[in-house]
């Protein structure tokens, strides 16, 4: 054996790094196994090519609170047929969470903003200026959004990721490339590729372009793809964001 895959050989074969992976979010309502087949297979001929092969996740947050535990596996049946590929459920319910681990799926924690306690809501209330003054405590300074600039061109085949904070772009975006963004998107060129803003479920989120000529552009999840965008904005300075839980585009 050579030295130099005997070294290799001889250090530990794996590690385990904490990193944040975009994952497209499937809300359920209510589930209806004919129904469900039916939208889905409509969702997929808009946009096969985004939906081949897609790991999603299952999303209980808005699921109807008198729904009896789900059969994932039929869900997960289901998604396959469409050539999607469900890998896990975001929820908190004992009884759904139980199910879904029957099933061999993962299981994740609503993310943040779904939730409506009053304890949670009491956590993010910001002190009252009479109430700061009276604690005599100095502010925290503002915290430090990570933002990521990208100079060249994003080409096709290409995936971009800003975690944490905005994406910035000062060149094209090519078809096929896929930029994505915690926060907002910029980019000071024509946008072609796909767009998704917000992905962790920021519903302020924006996306900027200077000539919109995307694939497709999503806001929270919320998206649009290109024979919807070609319209009254196409080819010119836009914005995307959401209007409740529309998207809607406006120009710049």
């Amino acid at each position: 054996m050579p030295q130099a895959t005997a070294d290799l050989f001889s250090s530990p074969c794996l590690q385990f790094k904490g990193s944040m992976v975009p994952l497209t979010t499937l809300e359920l309502l209510y589930f209806e196994p004919d129904k469900f087949s039916e939208e889905l297979r409509e969702k997929v001929k808009q946009a096969p090519n985004l939906f081949h092969n897609l790991p999603i996740v299952v999303g209980l947050e808005k699921l109807a609170e008198a729904h009896s535990p789900l059969d994932f596996s039929l869900i997960q049946t289901l998604c396959e047929q469409e050539g999607i590929r469900l890998i896990g459920v975001r929820t908190d319910a004992p009884e759904q969470t139980s199910a879904a681990q029957t099933a061999g799926l993962a299981v994740f924690q609503p993310s943040r903003g779904t939730r409506n306690t009053e304890a949670e809501t009491s956590v993010q209330e910001s002190p009252t200026p009479s109430a700061a003054a009276e604690t005599g405590r100095d502010e925290a300074p503002p915290q430090r959004v990570a933002n990521r600039v990208i100079t060249t061109p994003v080409r096709s085949g290409q995936q971009v990721y800003a975690p944490g904070g905005d994406l910035i772009v000062l060149a094209p975006v090519s078809a096929g490339a896929e930029i994505l963004a915690d926060g907002n998107i910029h980019v000071y060129a024509p946008l072609r590729g796909r767009a998704l803003a917000g992905v962790q479920g920021d519903a302020g989120a924006r996306i900027f372009c200077q000539s919109l000529e995307a694939e497709l552009v999503s806001v929270a999840g919320q998206y649009k793809i290109s024979e919807d965008l070609q319209g009254e904005h196409w080819k010119q300075a836009a914005q995307i964001c959401l209007d409740g839980e529309k998207l809607t585009i406006k120009a710049m």
